[in-house]
């Protein structure tokens, strides 16, 4: 008998072997005819099988359907080989390569004589639900690998044959049908192509084989799958929305910063934008003051014996900026924590000093490949709102819970107010004690708990010297952005020699907690832009106030409000040009400014002022005392 346990606690037993598919059906007609695959074991050494998977010894299953995020990888897998199918059935003289799964569908790169065109996408999306009514059965096979080489070179696929090629010549491949159509892979699949129901393919872009930039470019096709027609439509309106929040299309209509090909990797900041950015830091710089950091400031090149002494030499040398100088190496600063150490090392400390608390906007560059770079989020060169406390093991925990309450109201004051919690433990290969690595866990996940968050644990995902908090954003159209951190590291202070002096008169290595809020201020203002969609709050627009007059005879008064504001610390301008009123309204609320205020005759004979808030909304006449008052409310409440 073969005993099957199922994820509600309860067992099933059969007289001999037994497929995932007929485990389903002893369920229910119902779980049979939703199963996509299964998942046999239990924890770590769980796996996701076909439902043609034939069991044949006693274990753990569950059915995994579309409701599961395993099923939703199966659809995407399978939707990669449905797209291959589809474009060998129109371009048999396509060669297929690889076709793996995205974090929200997949892609599949492709050999042929000419580029794929949006018509092709159209004619292939077509394909592919025509290939997906037919509902063919998907099998699975297994050839040794000689076998299968010599198979896909009889097909004229010599790029499969050379990827199965770099397979251990004692290893069999799995082969995975539907219809005509045959491809190497792992799986699992579903066990039907009339499962996959809700996809779309997006666009076509440039990739090296094997990411080699030597090698032939081929054309990668992406596409995303969902298993249900609401989330697809959903997905594509998140595109639809992303697309208008783009923060490069932003910057450049709003004239906040360009990036130059003079500069790969680097921004120049228009007036407008270093305005907004003033704006963040001088946010952040009263946050170190108001919670106990002392503000530092490092130097930008630090010399190589540094750097090996950290371990950065070693393993991140190739994405360090070096140079040279009267035969000494040097980097330009990829991070700022060893300059931290260093100002911490001058002087005797005291473990009354402790917690000591740095903090530095400090520019850090580092040798990004330039396809990875993307407008401001992803640059060469970034400051970062770096920080680092100082503290003995048993300070850890109230330092973490303060910073994550700290943490918190930064994000709100953003417009941020969904955040995601993960905790990084220990990975297996690790320095420290096991009793150090136990109460720097309990630490951060007991903070998280004061602060009355819930968190997901991610094990072994730690660095290998200490865990860590991630602070995840979730921003106006559900995407993700990974920006803060608090990082527990004994292992930086201790090569760099830092000490302080302990209770007991004895010499002791402090722990190091590397945190950030923003993160990168360069990225932290793309993801502003683009959470705002342009239109900033007032209190970080860089123009809050516009003044438009009706016609030049109110050119004076209009020079006078705006005046009046400027000396009340706003940041305002004016435009006395001779244009017709609504088109100069419609140019500045095309720029995104919060408020418009136009004067004519009657507002300069009454001393009032028209006041107009972003949003076509008309708020009325006022005076101007009235309207600074509303403002001044506002940008102190950040609304």
């Amino acid at each position: 008998m073969i005993s099957i346990q199922l994820p509600d606690g309860s067992k099933r037993e059969f007289p001999g072997p037994v497929t995932v598919s007929e485990v389903a059906a002893s369920i229910g007609a119902g779980l049979a005819k939703a199963a996509l695959a299964g998942r046999v074991g239990s924890g770590a050494e769980s796996r996701v099988v076909d439902t043609s998977h034939l069991i044949d010894h006693d274990t753990a299953l569950a059915i995994v359907t579309d409701k599961d995020a395993d099923g939703l990888d199966v659809i995407r897998h399978s939707a990669a080989h449905l797209l291959a199918y589809a474009v060998k059935e129109l371009f048999p003289d396509a060669q297929v390569t690889i076709g793996p799964v995205t974090e929200n569908g997949f892609f599949y790169d492709f050999s042929y004589k000419r580029p794929f065109t949006p018509e092709d996408l159209a004619t292939i999306e077509a394909k592919m639900a025509e290939l997906a009514k037919r509902d063919e059965k998907v099998e699975r096979r297994v050839l040794p690998r000689d076998e299968a080489v010599a198979y896909f070179k009889g097909l004229g696929e010599a790029y499969k044959a050379e990827i199965i090629a770099s397979i251990p010549a004692d290893q069999d491949v799995s082969l995975y049908r539907e219809g005509k159509f045959e491809d190497l892979c792992r799986g699992p699949h579903v066990p039907s192509t009339g499962k996959l129901k809700h996809f779309k393919l997006m666009k076509v872009a440039g990739a090296y084989w094997r990411g080699d930039h030597r090698n032939e470019m081929l054309q990668r096709i992406y596409g995303t799958a969902w298993a249900t027609k609401d989330d697809l439509q959903q997905h594509l309106h998140m595109l639809e929305e992303a697309e208008k929040r783009d923060h490069r299309k932003l910057g450049r209509e709003l004239d906040l910063f360009h990036i130059d090909e003079h500069a790969p990797g680097l921004v120049f900041w228009h007036p407008k934008g270093w305005t907004v950015w003033q704006q963040v830091e001088q946010y952040m710089r009263a946050v170190y003051r108001d919670n106990g950091y002392l503000e530092v400031k490092g130097p930008q090149v630090l010399d190589q014996g540094l750097w090996e002494k950290t371990g950065h030499w070693d393993k991140y040398r190739e994405n360090m900026f070096t140079t040279e100088s009267e035969k000494r190496e040097y980097a330009l600063k990829p991070m700022n924590c060893p300059g931290h150490i260093l100002i911490f090392k001058q002087g005797i400390k005291s473990y009354r000093d402790l917690p000591l608390r740095f903090g530095e906007f400090g520019q850090c560059h580092r040798n990004e490949p330039s396809g990875s770079l993307h407008g401001i989020m992803r640059v060469r060169g970034f400051t970062q709102d770096d920080g680092h406390i100082f503290c003995t093991e048993d300070q850890i925990l109230d330092e973490c819970t303060a910073f994550t309450t700290l943490l918190q109201k930064v994000y709100a004051d953003f417009g941020f107010t969904n955040i995601i919690y993960k905790v990084a433990t220990r990975p297996e290969k690790r320095i420290g004690s096991d009793a150090l690595w136990d109460k720097a866990e309990f630490a951060l996940m007991e903070s998280l708990r004061r602060s009355g968050c819930e968190f997901i644990v991610t094990p072994g995902e730690g660095a290998f010297y200490g865990p860590k908090i991630e602070y995840t954003l979730k921003d106006a159209i559900g995407r993700q952005w990974q920006c803060g951190t608090i990082q527990v590291d004994p292992n930086m202070p201790e090569r760099l020699g830092a000490e302080y002096v302990t209770e007991a008169g004895e010499r002791a290595t402090p722990m190091v907690l590397h945190r950030a809020i923003v993160g990168s201020l360069e990225r932290f203002i793309g993801i502003l832009i683009e959470q705002h969609a342009g239109a900033l709050p007032a209190w970080l627009a860089p123009v809050q106030v516009s003044v438009l007059n009706i016609s030049e005879h109110q050119a004076d008064y209009a020079e006078e409000v705006a005046k009046a504001l400027q000396k009340q610390g706003v940041r305002v301008g004016t435009d006395l040009r001779n244009e017709k009123i609504t088109y100069k309204i419609r140019e500045h609320s095309m720029q995104k400014v919060p408020y418009i205020l136009v004067v004519g005759d009657k507002e300069k004979a009454n001393g009032t002022i028209a006041v107009r808030a972003r949003g076509n909304q008309d708020l009325g006449v006022m005076s101007l005392a009235d309207f600074s008052a509303k403002l001044a409310d506002g940008i102190a409440q950040k609304a």
